[in-house]
């Protein structure tokens, strides 16, 4: 017989959490332990079901309210538990910011951003989040903005991901480009590259609940997005512990390649794809065979894919992402 521990993690005003569970959608599970601060509601399995689903609860004088979103998923014998962070009284899908205005000095002009907030941000305010920041981001949220009206439509697909139990949720942080073919290239990268590290993502650090780690910080973009990506990565990879390059344009005004070939390996993880035929499928499969070299092993801290069809556009980005998101910010079971 299996064992599992589940921990729901929530700033409980008033009443009890329990769970339901697909055993009986009808029966309170009562948690075995509770924490002092009335935070953390701890449940005990044990089953010789090898998974099941349930779902927390909050029980008060107005009667029982269950957790947005579907249901969870719970593999038995999970090693150290599931920690669960719900929201119960707000919607079950993430929130696009307005528009924001970051001035930065070192470029001397300013930046346009949206965040991405995952469901129940603003109500579950013990989470804190991985970021994610993003290149291109008018291409990201809504038509109006993107490039021929496609975007990547990434809150839908985050959203999904999310009610799928396979990834931890993120915030996700568009930078719209000012000039895109001068920031994303030799020189031009090199202060883009500081603007966001000393300046954007301080602000982020500073203002939203995240983890600001390296482990916990990914940057992505396709094209020259990708390339940007790569030496955001290799140039401060105690800032940026993850990479996403979609199609990019590798070799065309960087040096990548023989930076990655002269220089120690960097510990970061990285993704890299192309569509085929063209859409840079060339220049991708150079660059994974020199970040091979190098010493980057397949499914550890490399992944590399080829799409045959695939487009260089934002709707073949955006059907696609999803899998550097699992590769980042998925949930394996510890070993």
């Amino acid at each position: 017989m299996a064992g599992l521990k589940i921990r729901v993690i929530y700033p409980l005003r008033s009443g009890r959490i329990v769970l339901r569970t697909d055993e009986d959608w009808n029966r309170d599970v009562e948690a075995v332990e509770v924490s002092p601060d009335g935070t953390t509601f701890e449940f005990r399995f044990e089953t010789d079901n090898p998974y099941f689903y349930f779902k927390p609860c909050i029980v008060d004088g107005n009667g029982l309210h269950w957790a947005q979103g579907t249901n969870y998923l719970a593999i038995t014998d999970t090693p150290g538990g599931k920690d669960l962070y719900p929201h119960f009284f707000s919607g079950s899908d993430g929130s696009i910011s307005d528009v924001i205005t970051i001035q930065s000095r070192i470029q001397s002009n300013a930046y346009r951003v949206r965040v991405y907030f995952p469901p129940g941000y603003d109500e579950n305010t013990l989470k804190r989040y991985p970021v994610l920041y993003m290149h291109d981001g008018n291409n990201l949220f809504f038509a109006e903005e993107a490039f021929m009206g496609r975007e990547w439509q990434l809150d839908e697909t985050m959203d999904r991901l999310d009610a799928m139990n396979l990834i931890d949720k993120v915030i996700v942080v568009g930078v719209y480009p000012n000039d895109r073919m001068y920031e994303y290239t030799k020189p031009g990268y090199e202060k883009y590259g500081r603007f966001l590290v000393e300046e954007l993502k301080a602000q982020i650090d500073d203002k939203l609940r995240t983890l600001a780690d390296a482990e916990h910080t990914a940057v992505m973009g396709s094209s020259l997005g990708g390339v940007v990506s790569l030496y955001l990565a290799w140039q401060y990879p105690e800032t940026f512990g993850k990479a996403g390059c979609l199609s990019s344009t590798f070799g065309y005004q960087d040096d990548l390649r023989e930076r990655i070939t002269n220089e120690p390996k960097r510990d970061v993880e990285l993704y890299i794809d192309t569509g085929w035929p063209e859409d840079n499928y060339e220049a991708g499969r150079s660059m994974r065979d020199v970040l091979v070299r190098k010493g980057y092993q397949f499914g550890k801290d490399l992944l590399y894919f080829g799409f045959p069809g695939a487009s260089h556009n934002e709707e073949s980005w955006g059907t696609r992402c999803h899998i550097p998101f699992q590769f980042f910010f998925g949930k394996p079971p510890a070993l």
